[in-house]
């Protein structure tokens, strides 16, 4: 494993057991990103980096019995903390790499990623391995319960030129990694950028 990885690990699980009692008044901003997606009934949607599956009910609800939900996520104590809050019975949930998911090409419709891009290591290469899941077509929402401001703020820094979600940033980064971005909101309750994945 990369220092990366186990630096992201250490910082979700470290967090894990009190996540959602931090963050309790999301699920509202996370039901509308999911909605902005257009899932239809029987879609095949992923939640990259799952943590504690927050996003997997409102994504159930989205494609509906016959849809498929997968929560991919690389810490094993943000997923138990899913499994406690009851979420598995939302999709399935795998002990996954963004990077190296298991899963067949353009095998999905959609990837749901809340919190993600800050914490790819590779995010150009970790996006084309997004790209290759989803069939030609298919929808990336890359999403924060918060704008950038707002984090910047919680987080207690400034907002820097090389911030990934800055749209001048994020565009051609989608760009080289095979999507093409169709919408860009940054609002101090919310970021969330959609794309769609080119041939």
């Amino acid at each position: 494993m990369s220092d990366d990885h186990t630096r992201v690990q250490e910082f979700f699980a470290a967090r894990a057991a009190d996540w959602d009692s931090r963050f309790p008044d999301d699920g509202p901003a996370y039901r509308a990103a999911v909605a902005e997606l257009g899932l239809a009934p029987g879609a095949r949607v992923l939640d990259a980096g799952c943590g504690t599956g927050r996003a997997l009910p409102a994504l159930r609800d989205a494609v509906g019995p016959s849809g498929m939900v997968l929560g991919a996520d690389l810490t094993p104590a943000m997923l138990e903390a899913a499994v406690r809050a009851g979420r598995q019975s939302c999709g399935r949930l795998l002990l996954a790499d963004v990077a190296r998911l298991p899963v067949r090409g353009q095998a999905l419709d959609a990837v749901f990623g809340a919190g993600l891009i800050a914490h790819l290591p590779d995010p150009a290469e970790n996006l084309r391995e997004l790209a290759r899941v989803v069939r030609p077509g298919g929808v990336l929402a890359l999403f924060h319960p918060v704008g950038r401001a707002a984090l910047a703020a919680r987080q207690g820094r400034q907002i820097t030129p090389d911030d990934l979600r800055a749209e001048g940033n994020l565009r051609p980064l989608l760009a080289g990694s095979g999507w093409r971005m169709t919408s860009y909101v940054d609002e101090d309750t919310r970021f969330l950028a959609l794309a769609l994945r080119q041939d």
